[in-house]
């Protein structure tokens, strides 16, 4: 059974937006936990005087962070498989959720998936994502998105919760964690990325921390500072207008890897 936890802070906006992907599903989850550590009650204030579907509830007040509101939605699901959906990110089309779950229905020993993103890249909307390669964890996530992830509950338990000292990269520390775990990608768009959101705004500081984790766990190497490198001025280029042009044709050429 699938539980969704969607955190939220204070963009209620968003928060709806998020809701009607989830309520639009040909195949609904066991539940929705809203984990909601904003400073404003109108998010409250909304859940509580909107009707809500049976499987929706939710917590309110004040949390540590990310990494924080991400673990208290975990230990508060009780479904056996956990997906973290971030208010303003919305699931791709009605059929995401039918799919994901007969993966895990045709292989009870599967413990992840992950499968493609659209996202706001270099100017444009883009379907990117592919399959975990554990070899080629010191390139970061590597086309690994974390809103196209769904986990069960249990491999929480084997190899821990977020770590709430992770500002931004607690995914990425989390599966330097599970990546010996049975998994595999399904090849298709999970949900639809809000380019508003912190990771997004943080690309910088959250790429610098990704690498000071994959060194806690692999130790230093050198093909991973020159892939750090290589990120940092790619998405340097790619914010430029000739970057921005020259990805566009990239795209439509059919050239893009991930």
């Amino acid at each position: 059974m699938l539980s969704i936890i969607t955190i939220c802070f204070n963009n209620l906006d968003d928060l709806v937006k998020t809701f009607a992907s989830v309520d639009g599903q040909s195949y609904l989850p066991m539940e929705h936990l809203v984990i909601d550590g904003s400073t404003k009650a109108d998010i409250r204030e909304y859940l509580e005087s909107h009707p809500q579907p049976a499987y929706r509830r939710w917590i309110c007040e004040r949390d540590k962070g990310i990494a924080d509101a991400f673990n208290k939605g975990i230990v508060h699901a009780t479904g056996d498989i956990t997906y973290l959906l971030n208010s303003g990110d919305t699931l791709y089309d009605a059929t995401v959720l039918q799919k994901v779950m007969a993966a895990f229905a045709q292989d009870p020993a599967l413990m992840w998936t992950n499968g493609k993103l659209n996202l706001f890249r270099g100017g444009i909307w883009t379907i990117a994502g592919k399959r975990f390669e554990k070899d080629k964890l010191y390139r970061g996530m590597h086309g690994v998105f974390h809103p196209t992830m769904f986990v069960k509950k249990e491999v929480y338990g084997r190899r821990g919760y977020f770590d709430i000292t992770v500002k931004y990269a607690m995914d990425y520390d989390f599966i330097c964690r599970i990546a010996d775990e049975k998994n595999t990608f399904i090849d298709y768009p999970i949900a639809t990325f809000d380019p508003t959101g912190v990771s997004s705004n943080s690309y910088l500081a959250s790429t610098r921390e990704m690498f000071q984790r994959y060194r806690k766990y692999y130790g230093r190497s050198v093909k991973q500072q020159l892939w750090y490198y290589r990120l940092i001025i790619l998405h340097t280029f790619l914010g430029s207008s000739i970057g921005k042009i020259l990805y566009r044709l990239k795209v439509k050429a059919g050239l893009q890897k991930v």
